[in-house]
């Protein structure tokens, strides 16, 4: 069953990368963050904390710390987003956060999201938090079913399918998030590395998270999708 899931996904990624390529868009103007407002808690209440989140040529680049998210200003429903990242230095921790809503839902920090993770080693697992989403093979991924949840202590993540989809450190990954009424799919580098459906949401703002490492995002490409049959 996972695998035919699998091949199926494949081709409909194929399918939807050829629909309403002319109304493509760079979440990213290619000069400031128009568009985009942070949200950094400790810069709340620290007169010397500053935005990890810069931009330098066709590059957004985030500093890792404080933590926090650059959050879309629009809201976005029905879309193909495909984001082009890497580290710089040393690896760890980051993310795309899509159907974002409720500001700091999540130990004050996360707002209420999906989140692809992005860290070292583990592309593609999904992090729920305070939304939800079903996926195949869930107690084998995300462990006892009395344990799920989306809350501080719960079992929110749900391992991706594959390992080595992922390139070298230093080296730039490509990760593609669809997101269709309330299924998300996530490719890295082609490689189909998790799939889920009856989401909680079907549409929001998108986040990129600052979360303790240093991480270059280009090419933050969106693709409005319409009329796929899933």
């Amino acid at each position: 069953m996972k695998y035919s899931i699998l091949f199926f996904s494949t081709i409909l990624y194929y399918y939807s990368a050829c629909q309403n390529e002319s109304q493509t868009i760079n979440l990213y103007n290619g000069h400031d963050l128009s568009g985009w407002h942070i949200d950094i808690p400790e810069m709340d209440t620290s007169a010397t904390a500053v935005s990890p989140f810069s931009v330098s040529g066709n590059s957004i680049i985030t500093a890792g710390s404080p933590g926090g998210h650059l959050i879309t200003d629009k809201i976005y429903k029905d879309y193909r987003l495909e984001v082009t990242y890497k580290f710089l230095g040393d690896p760890g921790n980051c993310g795309v956060l899509v159907h974002a809503s409720t500001p700091r839902a999540l130990y004050k920090m996360f707002p209420k999201s999906i989140e692809s993770q992005m860290m070292h080693e583990n592309a593609g697992d999904f992090w729920v938090i305070r939304e939800d989403i079903t996926c195949p093979d869930m107690v084998e991924r995300r462990g006892p079913q009395e344990e799920w949840g989306t809350s501080e202590g719960k079992k929110r993540r749900i391992k991706n399918l594959t390992d080595g989809s992922e390139k070298p450190l230093g080296e730039w990954n490509t990760m593609v998030i669809e997101c269709y009424q309330r299924e998300i799919k996530v490719w890295v580098n082609g490689d189909l590395v998790n799939y889920g459906y009856d989401c909680t949401a079907s549409e929001g703002q998108i986040a990129l998270q600052s979360e303790g490492a240093a991480v270059e995002f280009k090419n933050i490409m969106l693709t409005p999708i319409k009329g796929i049959s899933n």
